[in-house]
């Protein structure tokens, strides 16, 4: 015994949270996330798993390289940011009340 568990119910809670974990991983992957930027001149989609779903540019900047690539630039790091935050606000959730070094 460890602590007052045994380690068939200690095997059952980490199969547990392996398999929450999974399900949380396979839910993060499939979200969408949309950013935009330059008052809505550039937009960036992009999924859980950080990659680029989609990127809409507004005729008006097809001009003007430099502030289209910084607007591209600005609503990439912002959608990779909020990816990076679902990603540690669901992990807290999960963990949510549970204290894995005892009382």
């Amino acid at each position: 015994m460890l602590n007052g568990m045994d380690m068939g119910a200690m095997g059952k809670m980490l199969e547990g949270l392996q398999e929450n974990a999974q399900k949380l991983e396979d839910e993060m992957n499939s979200k969408t996330f949309s950013v935009k930027s330059g008052g809505g001149d550039v937009e960036v989609s992009i999924n859980g798993k950080g990659e680029v779903l989609d990127i809409n540019i507004d005729d008006s900047l097809l001009e003007d390289k430099e502030s289209l690539q910084i607007l591209l630039m600005s609503a990439v790091n912002d959608a990779i940011k909020m990816v990076e935050d679902n990603k540690k606000n669901s992990a807290m959730g999960m963990l949510g009340g549970m204290n894995p070094f005892g009382s």
